[in-house]
């Protein structure tokens, strides 16, 4: 019998419900499926490298604990609510506000989302900000806080979680004496120093050397989504990986592919000078345990890591499938969105493996491009400012379906054709776009589906269906992925964000498919049960 490992807090909570035929929120707790994943990596595992998952799994609570403590406060407010649905929807969402709903409060008594979380105290203003002078106010490692004055201050999450993080050195280091792996004992040994220190270089590229470990654990403050008053403060998340050995082996190639697929980009020359490293690492694994703000709200299906720049320039950047979460979404919602919404002579092209593939690619897709701009404004992320994650998001998106198109004329990718490179594409636009403009990878894609739909890579029926022109469609993905990176390569600030406040919406033949998605049941996401056993 296969043993059931992936999260969560939030699915018990679902599983403990009582059927309140009249809550308000049962349609919400219900549009997330339930899914129990199962990997038959874990049985596969040692006695000692179990061990090892449960002091991971120690330290991922935590990480857990950390993340409502940065996004909300005192998650027991939340466990306190009567109403067990809105209980059971706090716990996906980590907070009173719907992550799927343009953060809306669900919860009576709680207004709009603060945009700085608990990283900003709440009463700072954007010009309060700018003339607070020290610099480590954008570090991704602090927060700010107010001395007894009124002023404000900077303070280290080193100091700000101190309890919790000595916690989590403890169980790392328990767990780096008991691995044999000489790469995963060395990574877990800097992540130790970086929880102390705040400066995370020396473990991100130990992280990026461990290449032959049967498991991985991607732990700490990595991305900066949360904050949404500067993109400036990282939250804390956990995933618990083991590696597909096999689905692994068969990436291996396209590392090497990297440079050359660099100059391919349908842009300007001067745009895509960088030169990705080629020991980046592109592999499958299966995702046993979420933690924190990859399990809020809609969930993680790949990783793209490090963040650091230095890293990308000197290694490159690790690509993480995780193909047990990935497969359960197309099964869910992205198969069921499609066979609603496609025209039935062209839903033979909805095909998981392509869902597989233009994901990948979506996550290679993180290092090309430009990093730099060419006119002297620095990096692409401090010109584009708050734009930056909307943009590069889009980018990741389209580039990953150029990049995909590009290997099947090659024939270095044979199991998918581009039809259904395509058509999968823009079925999961649609998946996204339902994540509402609270998210930038929902504001991306609500670009780059009007974007598509002008420029007629696809119309639609008088029934309603899409049609996908598959001639116009190259074009129209090079002329997107042209606009994205000349935006970035120059830091047109606010060319970005004129065009995102213009076409990042959604039209009222758009609100009507969705809604009509929404009628038909198809969930918004997945939510994970885990059991041990």
């Amino acid at each position: 019998m296969k043993k059931s490992y992936i999260i969560a807090a939030t699915a018990l909570a679902v599983a403990a419900c009582v059927q309140s035929e009249d809550s308000a929120l049962k349609e919400k707790v219900e549009s997330y499926a339930v899914v129990e994943v199962t990997s038959p990596l874990y049985d596969a595992l040692d006695e000692n490298d179990r061990k090892i998952v449960s002091l991971f799994r120690q330290a991922a609570e935590i990480m857990d604990d950390l993340f409502w403590k940065q996004t909300y406060g005192d998650k027991a407010e939340m466990e306190a609510l009567t109403d067990e649905y809105a209980k059971a929807y706090a716990m996906i969402n980590y907070g009173p506000w719907d992550r799927l709903d343009d953060n809306n409060p669900f919860v009576e008594g709680y207004g709009a989302k603060p945009l700085g979380c608990r990283y900003y105290p709440e009463d700072i203003t954007a010009e309060e900000f700018a003339a607070f002078d020290d610099p480590d106010k954008n570090s991704l490692y602090t927060v700010i806080r107010r001395n007894e004055d009124g002023s404000l201050k900077c303070v280290w999450y080193r100091d700000e979680y101190k309890e919790e993080l000595d916690k989590v050195c403890g169980l790392l280091t328990e767990a780096a004496a008991l691995t044999t792996n000489e790469g995963l004992r060395t990574y877990l040994t800097e992540r130790v120093k970086a929880f102390r220190t705040d400066d995370y270089l020396a473990s991100d590229m130990a992280w990026m050397d461990m290449k032959d470990c049967n498991m991985d654990l991607v732990i700490g403050p990595i991305e900066n989504y949360d904050d949404m008053l500067n993109e400036a403060k990282a939250s804390y998340e956990a995933f618990i990986l083991l590696k597909d050995e096999k689905r692994s082996a068969n990436l291996a190639k396209y590392v090497a592919l990297l440079p050359a697929l660099q100059t391919m980009l349908p842009c300007a020359p001067e745009y895509k000078t960088f030169v990705p490293g080629t020991s980046s690492d592109l592999n499958v694994y299966d995702a046993i345990y979420y933690a924190g703000d990859c399990n809020a709200g809609g969930k993680t299906i790949a990783i793209n890591l490090p963040n650091d720049e230095r890293v990308h320039a000197a290694k490159g950047a690790r690509r993480l499938q995780l193909y047990n979460s990935m497969m359960a979404k197309f099964d869910k919602i992205m198969l069921p969105i499609g066979k609603l919404l496609i025209e039935p002579s062209q839903q033979q092209y909805l095909s998981a493996d392509a869902f597989f593939w233009n994901v990948t690619f979506h996550e290679v897709a993180h290092g090309l491009g430009v990093k730099q701009t060419v006119n002297g404004k620095g990096t692409v992320d401090a010109a584009m400012g708050s734009e930056k994650t909307t943009w590069e998001e889009a980018k990741a998106d389209i580039l990953g379906l150029f990049m995909v198109s590009r290997l099947i004329d090659m024939g270095e990718i044979t199991d998918i054709t581009k039809e259904e490179s395509v058509t999968t594409f823009i079925a999961g636009i649609v998946r996204s776009v339902r994540f509402g403009f609270a998210s930038s990878h929902g504001k991306a894609n609500m670009m780059c589906y009007n974007f598509m739909e002008e420029n007629g890579a696809f119309a639609r029926n008088a029934d309603g269906t899409y049609h996908i022109d598959f001639e116009k469609a190259p074009a129209v993905i090079d002329a997107w992925a042209n606009l994205i990176l000349e935006t970035q390569a120059t830091g047109n600030f606010e060319f970005a964000q004129k065009y995102a406040a213009e076409h990042a919406d959604i039209t009222d033949a758009l609100a009507a498919d969705i809604a009509k998605v929404n009628e038909a049941g198809i969930p918004r996401d997945i939510v994970f049960s885990f059991k041990w056993q």
